[in-house]
């Protein structure tokens, strides 16, 4: 097909501040995955779909299918939906202990 530029699970955009590879970003209300480290500016793939492990509010204790917004300000995933971003559901039941800070993200379309 000649008119596709690319396919939408992996696209192209410039980082809005410095992010490590598998850090999340938000260009606008676009939501990914850096596969790479970039700094503040730079160009470079950003993963829009699919399961990852991202760094999540300690506070907060997640079930299973919970939606999942993302806080530009901490930088962190979290369940709280005012001022934040959706970005997908939750996969894995995590606790809320201070050592509890990874939780398992499915990124998409949510309803």
């Amino acid at each position: 097909m000649k008119n596709q530029i690319q396919s939408d699970e992996i696209i192209t955009l410039a980082a809005p501040y410095a992010v490590n590879s598998g850090g999340g970003a938000l260009v606008g209300s676009l939501f990914g995955v850096a596969a790479k480290t970039l700094a503040n500016g730079e160009t470079g793939a950003f993963v829009t779909r699919g399961v990852f492990d991202l760094v999540k509010a300690a506070s907060q204790a997640w079930t299973v299918g919970v939606k999942i917004y993302w806080d530009n300000v901490a930088k962190n995933c979290t369940t709280v939906s005012a001022s934040n971003t959706l970005i997908g559901v939750a996969l894995v039941a995590v606790g809320s202990g201070a050592g509890e800070t990874i939780g398992r993200v499915r990124l998409g379309l949510v309803a």
